[in-house]
């Protein structure tokens, strides 16, 4: 079965976008369904501090087209404050309401902290049995001592996607290579940057031209192994995480929504 493959950005809510991206005056509550209008998949960062009201969840739905999806962070206090034990209940009120989504829930994002090492290696082979097999799940791993065959196989396992990031964590060139041995029939990638010293989200600063270039080469790869990609852009990338997306989007040769296209009447949906 063909692949196919999903590039948006990490979140959408930046004042700083109106004008480089969404249209002059366009309203905040507006920016989703602006989004939406440019790429088909986001990746939700709030859900990581807490999980979201029965509401929020229903208005992302109600304001997104039918074909798109969301990547929803596992909150913090899983990852971080519990580090994946004792917490059974708290991650079955989130996947229940990750549910709400219905067929636009992607994917979840475990992502784990920097100081979590391979010596929390049982609490993740405690933790993954107990995902849904109804869900696409990757994890983020932020300690170079994870990348090793013994994890891939367990993530494998429970078909579990290994997070391909680039990022200061691990280095770019291992994350590449990874490209070549999903742990899943999906495939997860974000795009982090190097520090968070970038502060202003209107234009691009960091020129990730031969990065990006090696990312698209690798997705070529993954596609004849997996059945979807989902990559996310961070705006400390290169500055403006809408311009990463969309050159990414050419270099795999799908056609980007320019943001002169997104002025139009804005509900098609």
């Amino acid at each position: 079965m063909p692949s196919t493959v999903h590039i948006g950005t990490q979140g959408w809510n930046y004042d700083a976008w109106v004008g480089p991206f969404y249209p002059p005056d366009t309203r905040p509550p507006d920016f989703l369904a602006v989004y939406a209008r440019a790429f088909d998949t986001v990746e939700v960062d709030s859900t990581f501090y807490a999980v979201p009201a029965e509401k929020t969840v229903r208005g992302w739905a109600e304001r997104t087209p039918g074909h798109f999806t969301f990547a929803l962070k596992l909150p913090q206090e899983i990852t971080h404050e519990h580090r994946l034990r004792d917490a059974d209940d708290l991650t079955a009120v989130f996947f229940e309401r990750a549910r709400l989504l219905g067929a636009k829930l992607g994917a979840v994002l475990v992502q784990l902290s920097p100081d979590f090492g391979p010596g929390e290696l049982p609490a993740l082979a405690s933790f993954l049995p107990t995902l849904p097999h109804d869900v696409h799940v990757a994890v983020e791993f932020r300690h170079r001592g994870w990348i090793h065959e013994g994890v891939l196989a367990l993530l494998a396992e429970h078909n579990v996607a290994l997070a391909l990031s680039d990022a200061r964590w691990i280095p770019r060139r291992i994350m590449l290579a990874l490209a070549d041995k999903p742990t899943a029939d999906f495939a997860y990638l974000r795009w982090m940057g190097p520090n968070r010293d970038i502060v202003d989200y209107s234009r691009i600063q960091a020129d990730r031209t031969r990065e990006l270039e090696a990312w698209a080469e690798a997705i070529t790869m993954l596609v004849q192994k997996v059945t979807a990609v989902r990559g996310y852009a961070n705006n400390h990338y290169a500055g403006h995480s809408p311009a990463t997306a969309r050159q990414l989007q050419r270099l795999l040769g799908q056609r980007p929504v320019d943001p002169s296209e997104l002025g139009e009447q804005m509900s098609l949906f």
